[in-house]
This record gives C-alpha cells, sequence and structure tokens, in this order.
C-alpha cells in the first residue's frame, strides 16, 4: 500500500509539475510578444507592429479621453501614418497575465515614459489592459484599452492624511 500511495503522488506530482511548466512557458512566451510589441513601437518598426496584431482587426480605447475606436485592421502603413509627427519611449511595469483559456489571455500593466510631439515629448504614464489571442500558434493583440494614469490627474498620499 506504502508503494501505491508513493507511486500515486509521484505520479500526481509529476502530471502537475508538467503542465504547470507548459503553463509557464505558455505565458512566457506572450510576455515576449507583449516586450515586443512595445519595443517595436519604441523604435518605430511599425511592420512589427502590426504582426502583432490580431489579423481580424484590434478594438482600442486611448487614454486622451476618446471615444472607443472601431475595429481596426492595422497594416504597417497605417502605423507609420499615425505615428508621424511623434516621438517616445515607454516601457511596461507590473505585468499580469491572466489566462480565460489556452488561447485568450487577459494583460494588464502600466506603461511609463517620455511620449508626445516630435521634439517635445512630456511624461507619460497609463494603464494599460488588453487582451491577446492565439492565431497560427502566435500571441496577437486582439484588444487594448488604455487609462491614464497621469502624474498630476491621480492623488498623491501626503503627511497630512495620517495625522489624527
Amino acid at each position: 500500500m506504502k508503494k501505491f500511495l508513493y507511486l500515486f503522488t509521484l505520479l500526481i506530482w509529476t502530471i502537475s509539475s508538467a503542465s504547470s511548466d507548459n503553463h509557464a512557458t505558455h505565458l512566457s512566451a506572450l510576455e515576449a510578444a507583449i516586450q515586443s510589441y512595445w519595443v517595436a513601437r519604441n523604435t518605430r518598426d511599425h511592420a512589427v507592429v502590426a504582426g502583432l496584431e490580431s489579423r481580424t482587426g484590434v478594438l482600442a480605447t486611448n487614454s486622451d479621453g476618446s471615444f472607443h475606436k472601431p475595429l481596426t485592421r492595422s497594416t504597417a502603413e497605417q502605423w507609420k501614418k499615425n505615428m508621424a509627427g511623434t516621438e517616445g519611449s515607454v516601457q511596461i511595469f507590473a505585468l499580469e497575465l491572466t489566462e480565460l483559456s489556452p488561447s485568450i489571455v487577459y494583460a494588464r500593466y502600466y506603461l511609463e515614459g517620455m511620449t508626445g510631439a516630435a521634439g517635445a515629448p512630456k511624461p507619460y504614464r497609463t494603464r494599460v489592459t488588453s487582451v491577446w489571442v492565439r492565431e497560427d500558434g502566435q500571441w496577437k493583440q486582439k484588444t487594448g484599452h488604455f487609462s491614464g494614469a497621469n502624474f498630476g490627474g491621480t492623488y498623491a498620499t501626503t503627511l497630512q492624511d495620517y495625522e489624527d
């Protein structure tokens, strides 16, 4: 009986380890895709940006307070046109991934850096939520929602908050 219990425990541990390694690898590939997306945006590699978006289109909402954007099937030329006259560089912070199914993952993180008109970038901070889907074995962005976390637009704790 002890042998059976030992073998059963070993089998369960092996199965759970194998599946968790696959899960970790699966999400590591997505994390790399998200990082690649923002590196491409920062370096103006429009073909890579468009290539990391869903071939069926992307639903987006920007942090500038504008209305939701319609479903858009992006091309490198569209990205080049949209980014003309701007400059900047942002970094990802606090990336969290939640698997909704093996081929759909919800991502949330912060972007922080400098962006704006060419020659006059300003500090930029935003919250990002996005949904990434597997298409032909590759991760692609399907939705992107940006909500400003502006430096002056959020409450900053002061010492008076702690005084009785």
